[in-house]
């Protein structure tokens, strides 16, 4: 069993990839450090995409596979999602003051390209 403390995404670099929701389709980026920050950006676009400036992030382990990652964006988003280790799906809530959009979709290591 993992660690509760644990924080399964401290120093790794994930791809968040919507099949439905307005990201359907789209792909980002997750980079998230050992100071406890993440920033993002979208990948596989027609021109480079910078990251977002670094913020704060929090996560919560719900049981051995499932935890849950969120942060606000400099866009006003707040971005919710529940990882769920065993099967690489993830579920995303976005929120702001007006509107709260569900997205489903998967989340991966990004492969390396080959040396």
């Amino acid at each position: 069993m993992r660690s509760i403390n644990a924080d399964p995404v401290r120093g790794k670099t994930l791809h968040f990839t919507f099949d439905d929701g307005p990201m359907a389709g789209k792909t980002f980026e997750h980079r998230f450090t050992d100071d406890g920050t993440v920033s993002y950006h979208a990948v596989g676009g027609d021109k480079a995409d910078p990251p977002s400036k670094p913020v704060t992030y929090e996560f919560a382990q719900i049981n051995d596979d499932i935890y849950v990652v969120a942060y606000l964006g400099a866009a006003g988003y707040t971005l919710t999602s529940v990882l769920d280790y065993a099967t690489g799906h993830l579920t995303g809530f976005a929120s702001n003051a007006t509107s709260l959009v569900t997205q489903h979709g998967r989340f991966a290591t990004p492969k390396q390209p080959a040396s």
